[in-house]
């Protein structure tokens, strides 16, 4: 692995992961009159709800770093989420990370183009891998095809043996690119010596892309090199992060917790403390198998489409009708595609889309689908379709079903975010038995639930 490499990783695992639960862990080894990381945080300006995620990560910190002589080692998943996968993004690289008493011992990063050929071949993938993308074998670049971060994780560490992988995980990271924008938002614009423009919060992940896929060759720099601009804005990054005033480190630390929030960092522990400390502050990317109301969850997979879901927009309408004897669904679904032209990042959008109902539930028609296919997943009833939408063009379409009787007897409902999705703009409107219409906007930037909304 090249030293430049190797060097932006460390500090991507740091500052996202480990920095505010360090600061808080060495803030208590260095003040005494605290006792406690929860008694450092409990005398943060935030509100209660803040406090107490803050006091989940100090909790990950403190066996981060606890001097127990443990070797704990981590896999990283870095995914690209500009070519959204169910999991949420296109997984191009892994990394290993092993840690004892606090320190680095060992980071070891793999490119999925290379690992992946150690892989056997024969395991079918999922569909439409095979039918989209002409790919005949599942590998650990496509592991995460499940909405539910768990599952993913599975596959993840079973495609790692089967391509020789010899470590013993503690746990299980994943990362969307666009954690990026989180620090840029704090930090503001970078420069980087010897090359062009400016990043900000604005245009850094697209500039990024660009430079590592376009910009690089038209500069004559390596394809082993094309990639140490990335350790280079990690460094003036860095220098930024450091000199952060204490109300900007709580900010940052707030956008860290918000990109948790998004699921756009997903974590698995092995520890059962750890991983369920994980669920109760949402943070382990699970689908939620136990709900029993109505529930909506749309989960798309881009399907060759380049890096177009930069380019994608989406929104929905969802209206549930009580007032019959069986209670009905409409749901509408809209992609939006911002991109003019084709070129290197974009074309013709082509994504599967599952949408995801209460078990029992049955579609009894739909407007502009095509092939359509049904399946039981994760406790769920799942409709599944092939969904293309031209450059410069909208499309929507329409889903209308019968929901299980069960699901709505003291009605509620739970709409979950599928990680990377960006930003996800619906209207719920609610039609009950006494034909009262209740109408919400929603903005999915995490989960949602109605009565939280009441």
């Amino acid at each position: 692995m090249q030293k430049s490499n190797r060097n932006f990783i460390l500090f991507w695992i740091f500052s996202i992961l480990f920095l505010v639960g360090w600061y808080f862990y060495w803030q208590v080894k260095n003040n005494k009159e605290f006792g406690t990381m929860s008694a450092v945080i409990d005398f943060l300006p935030m509100n209660e709800l803040k406090k107490a995620k803050f006091k989940t990560m100090a909790g990950f910190a403190e066996y981060l770093f606890a001097k127990d002589g443990e070797e704990k080692t981590f896999m990283l998943l870095f995914q690209n989420n500009m070519e959204l996968r169910p999991g949420g993004g296109y997984i191009g690289s892994f990394g290993v990370l092993k840690m004892q008493d606090g320190k680095v011992l060992d980071l070891s990063t793999h490119d999925l183009s290379n690992f992946d050929g150690r892989v056997p071949n024969g395991i079918a993938p999922p569909y439409p891998i095979k039918e989209t993308l002409r790919v005949s074998d599942w590998k650990l670049r496509d592991s995460n095809f499940s909405p539910d971060f768990l599952e993913n994780t599975k596959k993840a560490d079973e495609f790692y043996r089967l391509g020789q992988g010899q470590e013993d995980f503690a746990g299980i990271v994943a990362i969307n690119s666009n954690v990026l924008t989180s620090f840029l938002k704090v930090t503001g614009p970078v420069e980087i010596p010897g090359y062009p423009g400016t990043y900000d919060s604005e245009n850094a992940v697209l500039d990024l892309e660009y430079q590592v896929e376009q910009g690089a060759y038209k500069q004559g720099i390596e394809r082993g090199e094309r990639k140490s601009i990335m350790n280079l804005l990690a460094k003036e990054i860095q220098k930024k992060v450091f000199t952060l005033s204490m109300s900007e480190k709580i900010k940052l630390a707030e956008i860290i917790l918000d990109d948790l929030n998004r699921k756009d960092i997903q974590l698995y522990f092995k520890d059962d403390k750890l991983e369920r400390q994980a669920q109760l502050a949402q943070w382990d990317g699970s689908v939620d198998k136990n709900w029993s109301e109505d529930y909506l969850m749309l989960v798309d997979a881009n399907m060759g489409s380049l890096k177009s879901d930069y380019y994608m927009r989406r929104s929905f309408n969802y209206t549930v009708d009580l007032s019959g004897d069986v209670p009905r669904a409409n749901l509408k679904v809209t992609y939006n595609h911002t991109g003019k032209e084709k070129n290197w990042m974009t074309k013709d959008y082509l994504t599967y889309l599952r949408v995801y109902a209460p078990k029992s539930s049955w579609l009894t028609d739909s407007k502009n689908l095509g092939e359509k296919r049904f399946g039981d997943d994760l406790g769920k009833k799942y409709f599944g379709t092939l969904v293309g939408v031209p450059l410069g063009q909208t499309k929507t379409i329409e889903f209308f079903y019968d929901l299980p009787r069960a699901a709505v007897e003291n009605y509620d409902l739970l709409i979950q975010r599928q990680s990377g999705s960006g930003e996800v703009k619906g209207e719920v409107i609610i039609i009950y038995k006494s034909q009262k219409k209740m109408v919400y906007q929603v903005n999915l930037s995490s989960d949602w639930k109605l009565s939280d909304n009441q």
